[in-house]
């Protein structure tokens, strides 16, 4: 995809969501938070700060584990997703960070059937 048409079906997501949740559009740390949730599986219930930042964090994993980087390793005793660092990432660009995740979480909500 090109950044164009990403940046496209970028738009539709967050309105999509927007939406969805009744709230503003969201940004990039919204919808990392929500796959985070999702991805945890626990449903919707009040997360700490902490528990907010290793939402991100899950998100972050499963995103990249499609491009091959993360690999799940399993759940500890409360049911959290654990991954692991297969390759490192490399050295991107911001604009390039940037666009790469958006095109992941576009596909991540393409394969739930939300857009």
């Amino acid at each position: 995809m090109k950044a164009a048409e990403i940046n496209r079906k970028w738009e539709e997501l967050r309105g999509i969501i927007a939406e969805k949740f009744d709230m503003d559009l969201p940004d990039i740390k919204v919808i990392l938070f929500l796959i985070g949730v999702q991805e945890l599986g626990h449903g919707p219930k009040t997360f700490s700060k902490r528990e907010k930042e290793e939402l991100m964090h899950i998100a972050n994993c499963r995103l990249f584990s499609a491009m091959g980087f993360y690999e799940l390793e399993g759940l500890d005793e409360q049911g959290w997703p654990h991954w692991k660092l297969v390759k490192p990432i490399p050295n991107y660009t911001l604009m390039e960070q940037e666009l790469i995740m958006k095109s992941l979480a576009i596909a991540y909500f393409q394969e739930l059937e939300l857009i």
